[in-house]
């Protein structure tokens, strides 16, 4: 059995089309990526983006986003691997605290150190971004690692 060999690239606004392509077909928003998509990394098998995740910047908090594996490439630990990235890319960024929004994965990141909180629980930071207040629908679930 031949094991796949995923290359882990950091995203340029050069790959903006692939990863909006790729997260509109896994029903992630893309209205509100960042231009220069710094704390994104994109997976892929070949030429085939297969999967992404990102760490949006809030001064000492970060917003972890866009972390979706295609379906033909889940079980093969990749999505952990784009997680580990994106939480690295926090820590050199001096980030202590990392929240995400879910609506189907709360059960994941739960085994991955993340805890659920009340949306008003939520800091100034997180609720002012555009998945907070409207992309995400209020019955989506807000988590928290600290990671510092």
């Amino acid at each position: 059995m031949t094991k796949t060999q995923f290359v882990l690239k950091k995203a340029t606004p050069d790959t903006l089309p692939a990863l909006q392509r790729f997260l509109t077909d896994m029903k992630l928003p893309v209205s509100d990526l960042p231009g220069d998509l710094s704390g994104f990394t994109l997976a892929f098998d070949g030429d085939e983006l297969v999967g992404t995740a990102g760490m949006e910047l809030l001064g000492s908090i970060g917003l972890l986003r866009s972390v979706a594996v295609a379906e033909t490439h889940r079980s093969k630990q990749l999505g952990r691997q784009l997680f580990a990235a994106a939480l690295d890319h926090a820590r050199a960024h001096g980030v202590q605290e990392v929240f995400l929004i879910t609506n189907t994965a709360d059960a994941y990141f739960e085994k991955n150190g993340f805890q659920r909180v009340e949306r008003s629980e939520a800091p100034v930071e997180i609720a002012g971004t555009a998945q907070f207040a409207g992309l995400c629908p209020a019955s989506a679930v807000v988590m928290k690692r600290v990671i510092a």
